[in-house]
């Protein structure tokens, strides 16, 4: 994923339901944007069992949007997939570093992200559709 697509919450918020819908709007233009404007069919759509992500207005404006949204698979209630594939390389990456801001943090983790190949995304769907 391009840094330029990524969003961050802004200090003191919380995610909810609205939020996240909102998040979802903004999504599904990026994938637009990134298919040249295609009619984007199929998408297939995982987040874990937040609240936010369980909600009715969020499943209203998943179904309206045409997401398709794959089972989560089970796991310990502090653990979701990314905290086994995504965060462990990218902890390695920032391990002790000092940061001055959260702005470097970002830049710290974007990098990192930007030098993922999509085979390491596509890895890690796999593997939770694999035990879903």
């Amino acid at each position: 994923m391009a840094s330029s697509s990524l969003i961050y919450l802004p200090k003191g918020q919380t995610i909810n339901a609205e939020y996240y819908s909102s998040l979802l709007v903004q999504l599904k233009d990026i994938l637009k944007e990134k298919c040249c404007g295609k009619v984007i069919k199929g998408v297939l759509f995982l987040h874990d069992n937040a609240p936010a992500n369980r909600a009715l207005t969020t499943q209203k404006k998943l179904a309206y949007l045409g997401f398709q949204c794959l089972e989560h698979p089970p796991y310990s209630p502090d653990l979701a997939p990314s905290d086994y594939h995504l965060f462990p390389g990218l902890k390695i990456r920032l391990k002790g570093r000092h940061f001055s801001s959260d702005g470097d943090v970002i830049a710290a983790a974007e990098t990192w992200l930007d030098g993922q190949l999509s085979e390491f995304f596509f890895e890690w769907l796999a593997k939770v559709r694999a035990t879903g």
